[in-house]
């Protein structure tokens, strides 16, 4: 059995010992939570059945792409048009937190481009 302070200990070690790179605006860059319910078997699936199971979501220099290529560029391209900003505003937003929002989405994209350009730490 795992315990929590024990996967909290190896989160830690793993930062420590620089084996991953986060950006400065991530405090922590670990989400830990233990579950001690086994997974459910359904018959006729694939899958062994397995007394404990885990799930790793993880925020990659990946996802970068997600912001230069769809995210940064469907914003450009409706903010141009105008799209759908009239209802923000008469929603009580500001047209100036357009700009902020958008000024933002380059400063996340840009720490992702810094990590990616300084390696994965792990080449020891």
């Amino acid at each position: 059995d795992v315990r929590s302070k024990e996967a909290n200990q190896v989160a830690q070690w793993i930062k420590a010992n620089n084996k991953v790179t986060f950006v400065d605006w991530c405090p922590t860059g670990f989400k830990i939570g233990l579950n001690d319910e086994p997974p459910v078997r359904i018959e006729g699936d694939d899958i062994a059945d397995s007394p404990r199971n885990v799930v790793m979501i993880a925020n990659n220099v990946a996802v970068s792409r997600v912001f230069s290529q769809r995210l940064v560029a469907k914003f450009d391209l409706m903010y141009s048009q105008r799209a759908f900003v009239h209802w923000y505003v008469g929603e009580g937003m500001e047209e100036g937190e357009f700009s902020e929002a958008r000024e933002d989405l380059g400063f996340l994209e840009k720490d992702y481009l810094d990590v990616l350009s300084e390696g994965s730490g792990d080449e020891e």
